[in-house]
C-alpha cells in the first residue's frame, strides 16, 4: 500500500509505504462502538447532582401528630413527596462512569479508524509544516494549499474540519493551529479512535516517523498474543 506525501504548497513531495495491518483493516462496527463508548464514559465528569432527603434542610420535627388530624401521616418535610424535599433516584456527582478498556481493543480500534479515513480519502500525509514561529496565518495558508488537492477539496472551514497530528509537539506548531476553530491538534502518540473519528480529515506530519510510532502499538499487541 502506497500513498502520496504532500508539502505545504499542496504539491506531491514523495510517497510512503503503509502497513496493511494499520491502514488496510475492514470496518468493525461492534468493536468501534464498544471502544468509543467506553472512552466517552471514562472522559465523563459528573456534574449533575441532586439532594436526597438526607441533604435538604429542615425536617427535624414531625410535621403533625400521627393520628387524629384527619390528614395523611408524615414523618418529615424532607420526604420526596413534599415540595422542597429530597429527590428520589436523581443524578449524583459521586457516581463513577469509568470502565476498563483493554489496550488491544483500543489499539485495534485506532487502526480501524485510520483505515477508514484512508479508504475514504480523508487521510493526508504532509512532509513538514515548517513552522519555526507561532503564526496562525502560515497554518491557514498550509491548509488552504492542501484543500486545492483533488482528493481533499472538501477540506474547508467547517466545524471539526481537520485533525493535525504531529510526531513531536512544538510551541510554534501548536500555537499556530490552536487558534483555528475548525482544526484540532494532537501528537501521533496520543491518537485515539474517538479523536480520529471526530474530525472529517486527518493530517499527519512526517509520515515515516509517524508510522513507526503507530506501529509500536501493533508490535506490543502481537507480542502479547504470541506469549499467550
Amino acid at each position: 500500500m502506497k500513498t502520496d506525501i504532500y508539502n505545504v504548497q499542496g504539491k506531491k513531495a514523495g510517497s510512503v509505504e503503509l502497513p496493511e495491518n494499520i491502514f488496510g483493516l475492514p470496518w468493525n462496527n461492534s468493536l468501534m462502538y464498544q471502544v468509543v463508548t467506553v472512552m466517552q464514559a471514562n472522559a465523563r465528569t459528573p456534574v449533575a447532582h441532586t439532594k436526597d432527603r438526607g441533604d435538604v434542610r429542615g425536617g427535624g420535627k414531625k410535621p403533625w401528630q400521627q393520628k387524629g388530624t384527619g390528614r395523611a401521616r408524615h414523618g418529615s418535610i424532607r420526604s420526596p413527596i413534599w415540595k422542597g424535599g429530597g429527590v428520589t433516584h436523581g443524578p449524583r456527582a459521586e457516581k463513577v462512569y469509568a470502565r476498563e478498556l483493554p489496550k488491544k481493543m483500543r489499539a485495534k480500534a485506532l487502526f480501524i479508524a485510520l483505515s477508514k479515513k484512508f479508504k475514504d480519502g480523508e487521510l493526508i500525509f504532509v512532509d513538514s509544516f515548517g513552522l519555526n514561529a507561532p503564526k496562525t496565518a502560515d497554518a491557514k495558508k498550509a491548509l488552504s494549499a492542501l484543500s486545492k488537492v483533488d482528493a481533499f477539496k472538501r477540506l474547508g472551514a467547517r466545524h471539526n474540519a481537520a485533525l493535525v497530528a504531529v510526531t513531536e509537539k512544538t510551541d510554534a506548531t501548536e500555537k499556530s493551529f490552536r487558534n483555528i476553530g475548525s482544526v484540532g491538534f494532537e501528537t501521533v502518540a496520543n491518537l485515539n479512535p474517538a479523536l480520529v473519528l471526530k474530525y472529517k480529515f486527518v493530517i499527519i506530519e512526517n509520515p515515516e516517523e509517524a508510522i513507526k510510532i503507530v506501529a509500536k502499538r501493533a508490535e506490543k499487541k502481537s507480542k502479547k498474543a504470541a506469549q499467550k
